[in-house]
């Protein structure tokens, strides 16, 4: 593969994954990098509506999506296969489309779906064995506020037990008026984590139009990640 590919997981459902996506890929195009946004799986989403990658794609511009399998029900990946009845996804699918749009772009982002060890098939495989057949770090986006601490050691602990690399956590949605959690969690997250944080996006950027979107989104990563925010900002 000639891009660079980065694995997007999260610690949970719900923390903010395909809006750092999308920030990634706003500031890779915003450096006239080429990207393309593979979703391996998406479920809860019916045949024609927008799913996580038409939502990276309307926020950061101009991206090559490919999403190779679609589920309606909103559950695990291989639960929802099951019950549709249509095939599971297998790691080797993803690395054939990864290595596939690799040898035309300079960036090549592939979003998880729900937390790293969610099982995509019947066989057990999960975003960490995807991670692993493409041989990429992963990016993991935690919650700002109570309980993240925990899931987010959990899952660098995944991480690092089956030898992959993590650069960093990224907080997907810091409220404007954080608790005391929240704002605690910011100085313990990369302890816990044992890995730098590498971003904070604010509650409410999903909702941004794009224009103000793709001005903002290097403001909320490191620059290891094309982006200006510093820690302690």
């Amino acid at each position: 593969m000639t891009a660079q590919v980065l694995v997007v997981t999260g610690t949970g459902t719900g923390v903010g994954k395909t809006v750092t996506t999308a920030a990634l890929a706003a500031v890779a195009l915003a450096a006239r990098h080429t990207v393309a946004v593979v979703k391996p799986a998406q479920t809860g989403v019916g045949e024609g509506e927008p799913g996580d990658v038409d939502t990276v794609a309307r926020l950061a511009g101009s991206v090559t999506m490919y999403e190779l399998a679609r589920y309606p029900e909103p559950l695990a990946p291989e639960t929802a296969a099951r019950r549709s009845g249509l095939a599971p996804v297998r790691p080797a699918w993803v690395t054939r489309a990864v290595d596939s749009l690799a040898r035309t772009h300079d960036l090549v982002l592939v979003e998880g779906c729900g937390g790293l060890l969610v099982r995509f098939d019947d066989h057990g495989s999960t975003l960490a064995d995807i991670a692993v057949h493409l041989r990429a770090p992963v990016i993991v986006v935690a919650a700002a506020g109570l309980g993240t601490l925990n899931a987010t050691a959990l899952t660098l602990e995944a991480l690092r037990t089956r030898g992959i690399t993590c650069p960093g956590v990224v907080v997907g949605s810091l409220p404007a008026c954080p608790d005391l959690a929240s704002r605690c969690n910011l100085t313990d997250l990369p302890v816990a984590a044992q890995a730098p944080l590498l971003g904070i996006l604010p509650e409410g950027a999903g909702s941004l139009s794009p224009t103000e979107f793709r001005t903002q989104a290097a403001d909320w990563l490191a620059a290891s990640l094309g982006g200006r925010w510093q820690p302690g900002a």
